[in-house]
């Protein structure tokens, strides 16, 4: 499968979330701030990738994240929106690279790129023996 056929630069996607104590640094590491996590940061912009170039990926094929390259700009405590930023900046033979941004109401806490490659589920199971 060749994404050019499918994906084109521009497509885009945004989610929205209320940052909840499981989201924060403090959930995983006790002794740090209650605020908003740089994983869960970045798994968030890599949803919203996959949400800008879901409606046109054929059936029997996923993405699955290949390149992350984010900075975390800001604190945000917990229960303030979160507002993810996804656009396709470049479509490869197998893959897509997006912007991807996240926003504290107008504040930016978070910029950067992120890949996703193209995989068919079917080929990807029976390659490693899944039913």
């Amino acid at each position: 499968m060749d994404a050019h056929d499918f994906f084109k630069i521009g497509m885009s996607a945004e989610r929205w979330l209320t940052v909840t104590h499981d989201l924060t640094v403090q959930h995983v590491i006790p002794a740090m701030p209650a605020v908003y996590g740089t994983p869960m940061m970045i798994l968030e912009m890599e949803l919203t990738s996959g949400d800008a170039i879901a409606p046109a990926l054929p059936a029997g094929w996923v993405t699955v994240g290949t390149e992350v390259d984010v900075r975390h700009l800001a604190a945000t405590p917990v229960g303030r929106r979160v507002r993810t930023t996804a656009r396709v900046v470049e479509v490869l033979r197998r893959g897509v690279r997006f912007e991807v941004e996240a926003f504290d109401g107008d504040r930016r806490i978070g910029e950067g790129r992120h890949g996703r490659g193209l995989v068919n589920i079917a080929d990807f199971n029976a390659r490693f023996g899944v039913v």
